[in-house]
C-alpha cells in the first residue's frame, strides 16, 4: 500500500475529497503516517519538514536498483566478516552520524525538470540526482541476525534523521562504505515530529472510529498557543491582525500523558517567555485552531498567516 492509497481510503471513510498526507511512506514501510482531513489540509505547510525515526532491517551481500527489497537484484557480493560482529557494526554507523550530502535513490519521488526520479528510472531513463544535504542524529544498533539466501546478515538499526533523508540511500552508502551491496530488507518510521506510533491507529481502526480517532493539531505543531474570546475571533475571522497586548501565550508541560489525565488543563500553562520575532503561534476559539498567526516585534502584533473558517477540530487527546 502506498501513502496515496492510503490517502483514497481515508477519502472514503470520511466522504471527504479534501484529504492529504505530510510526508510519503515507501510501500514497503510500515508506521506513522500524518493524513489531514477537511481544513485541516491547509496544515500540509506547517507538519513537514519534521525530523523523523526508523526502525529499518539493512540487509548486506545484495544491492538492488531501488534499494529495497521491492526491487530487482543488480549486485551481488560477499560481505567483510566484521559485519558479523558488534563492534564493527558500532564504529560503521557512527561515521555516518552527522550533517552530510546524500544521493537520493534513482527511484524517489524527487523531481528534476518537473519529472519524478521513480517515473523516469521505470521507463529506462537515468535522470541526473543532486545531492541534498541532510543529517543524521543517531545510529543506534539494535541486533545483529544472520542472513538467509543471498544475504549474508541483517543489521537492525534505529535511525533518527533530518528531513528529507532517504533511508534506503543510507543503507545503500553503508554497504558501500563496508565494501558490499546492501538494501532496505524491512521499514518502518516510528515517529514525524511530534507524531508517534502510539498516536495513531490502523485503517481499520479508523473506519470504525471515524472523527473520534483524529488528533489535537495544536498539539501536533509544537507552536505556543493563545486562547481567544468572541471579541479576538471576530478579529481572527476577517483576518485581522492581534495586538500582542491582547493575546496571552500558553504551552503544553512537559509531562507524561497519565498525569496530564489529573486535570482538563494539567497539560498547560501561561508562558513566562515572550514572543520570538516571527514565531508562529496557534490560535484556539471554542476549542477549535482557527489561526495560525507569526509575531511581528517591530509592531508588537501578530499577523495572520493561514484562517480557518470553520475551524480545526482539536481531536481526542487534548
Amino acid at each position: 500500500m502506498s501513502s496515496h492509497d492510503v490517502v483514497n481510503r481515508v477519502r472514503r471513510i470520511f466522504g471527504e475529497r479534501r484529504v492529504g498526507h505530510t510526508g510519503t511512506l515507501d510501500p514497503l514501510a510500515s508506521g506513522v503516517l500524518c493524513v489531514c482531513v477537511g481544513p485541516a489540509t491547509r496544515l500540509d505547510n506547517y507538519m513537514v519538514g519534521h525530523d523523523k525515526h526508523y526502525r529499518v532491517r539493512i540487509a548486506f551481500g545484495v544491492g538492488a536498483d531501488t534499494d529495497d527489497v521491492d526491487g530487482e537484484p543488480v549486485k551481488f557480493s560477499s560481505v567483510p566478516s566484521g559485519a558479523f560482529e558488534e563492534p564493527f557494526a558500532l564504529e560503521t554507523l557512527a561515521r555516518f552520524i552527522g550533517p552530510q550530502k546524500q544521493l537520493p535513490p534513482a527511484y524517489s519521488a524527487v523531481k528534476v525538470g518537473g519529472v519524478k526520479a521513480c517515473d523516469a528510472a521505470r521507463k529506462g531513463r537515468i535522470i541526473e540526482l543532486m545531492p541534498r544535504d541532510i543529517e543524521v542524529y543517531s545510529a543506534k544498533l539494535a541486533a545483529i541476525v544472520p542472513g538467509d539466501g543471498d544475504v549474508s546478515v541483517f543489521w537492525d538499526v534505529d535511525f533518527h534523521v533530518s528531513k528529507g533523508t532517504y533511508i534506503r540511500a543510507l543503507a545503500r552508502d553503508i554497504g558501500v562504505s563496508i565494501g558490499c551491496p546492501a538494501h532496505v530488507a524491512a521499514l518502518r518510521r516510528t515517529s514525524a515530529g511530534l507524531l508517534t506510533l502510539d498516536d495513531c491507529v490502523s485503517l481499520d481502526v479508523l473506519e470504525r472510529m471515524g472523527v473520534d480517532a483524529s488528533l489535537d493539531p495544536v498539539k501536533l505543531l509544537g507552536f505556543r498557543f493563545a486562547f481567544l474570546d468572541e471579541a479576538g475571533a471576530r478579529l481572527v475571522a476577517n483576518g485581522n491582525q492581534l495586538p500582542a497586548s491582547t493575546v496571552e501565550l500558553c504551552e503544553r508541560r512537559h509531562a507524561s500523558a497519565a498525569s496530564e489525565l489529573c486535570a482538563c488543563t494539567a497539560g498547560v500553562r501561561q508562558s513566562c517567555s515572550a514572543p520570538e520575532d516571527g514565531e508562529r503561534i496557534a490560535v484556539i476559539v471554542g476549542n477549535k485552531l482557527v489561526g495560525i498567526y507569526a509575531y511581528e516585534e517591530q509592531r508588537q502584533r501578530y499577523n495572520a498567516c493561514c484562517i480557518f473558517q470553520t475551524g480545526v477540530r482539536r481531536g481526542g487527546d487534548i
